[in-house]
């Protein structure tokens, strides 16, 4: 088995609702995302992927799809949150949980956890709140 990594940033607000303290109130991130997964090699020399757990490109298209492009650039609030607080962002992601950097990093898990390739499989995430906090998952 091999293990290959690919980072990807985004810059997204978020406030946590409830919270006695200052990231009740909106804030953002500049976030970073590792999401490394493992397989085993093609082993087909006349394979044009010989040598590869999966294309990098590939995995740069889910998480994409799955998570940069529906966060990059927008507020992020539990559902129930003041539709006041929200009225300030003209983009709003609803969730159904508090929007805390492990909260979104089990999202994320579960987001592409059954969408890679067959052999392919999920190994853990990093997600970095701030250049000095992240949260990891690393998957069973």
């Amino acid at each position: 088995m091999i293990r290959i990594t690919k980072e990807f940033s985004f810059e997204a607000a978020h406030a946590l609702s409830g919270y006695e303290g200052p990231c009740s109130h909106i804030h953002g991130h500049s976030y970073r995302l590792f999401v490394t997964v493992e397989g085993t090699p093609c082993a087909d020399p006349s394979s044009p992927v010989y040598g590869m757990v999966m294309d990098f490109r590939d995995l740069k298209r889910l998480v994409e799809t799955e998570i940069i492009s529906r966060l990059d650039h927008a507020l992020i609030l539990r559902r129930g949150t003041s539709e006041a607080l929200a009225s300030v962002a003209g983009r709003v992601v609803w969730v159904d949980y508090q929007p805390t950097c492990e909260n979104m990093i089990v999202d994320f898990a579960e987001r592409l956890r059954d969408k890679l390739p067959h052999g392919v499989t999920l190994h853990g995430l990093r997600l970095h709140e701030t250049a000095t906090s992240y949260a990891e998952i690393t998957l069973p």
